[in-house]
């Protein structure tokens, strides 16, 4: 017997997208039920409108949605920050797996994005906090399995104060 062929969700241009509802985490859910509502995946911000954006939905408890507008301007960004964007998406991401109990995967992804922006500590571009980020990062890994992570810890300022 011939496995049976898993009918992939398409663009009109043939590329994968994933039409299944999520929940508030980013997890897919079963065709049919009502998820939260998903960023575009053809959305780019200006960089300070991103910002802010994925800093509200992190505070708003969506890191997989911060993480999407991230990744939406480092996939758009064609200058010298490139790494430093795709850091703070990786950032949101390890969020997105403490936040659904991944302690493994958390500390992973937000190793390699306190990493991945620390290098952009000394010009800040964006006005971006990155030297806060970086502790920040470093701060909450040393957190994780040890004691309960405040709910304030996971939305990290994105933004200059």
């Amino acid at each position: 017997m011939e496995p049976q062929r898993v009918q992939r969700d398409r663009d009109a241009t043939g590329r994968a997208r994933n039409a299944r509802p999520r929940d508030g985490l980013g997890r897919p859910l079963p065709h049919g039920l009502t998820g939260v509502p998903t960023t575009p995946d053809d959305l780019v911000l200006p960089p300070a409108e991103a910002l802010r954006e994925a800093e509200r939905l992190l505070a708003d408890g969506r890191p997989f949605h911060a993480h999407e507008v991230l990744e939406g301007a480092w996939k758009a960004c064609d200058d010298d920050t490139r790494e430093l964007w795709k850091g703070l998406a990786q950032l949101a991401v390890g969020v997105t797996h403490l936040r659904r109990g991944n302690e493994i995967g958390a500390v992973r992804l937000l190793s390699r994005a306190g990493e991945r922006i620390a290098p952009y500590a000394p010009i800040a571009p964006h006005g971006i906090p990155v030297a806060a980020l970086t502790t920040w990062t470093r701060e909450l890994i040393a957190m994780i399995g040890k004691a309960p992570i405040p709910e304030g810890m996971l939305a990290p300022r994105l933004t200059p104060s």
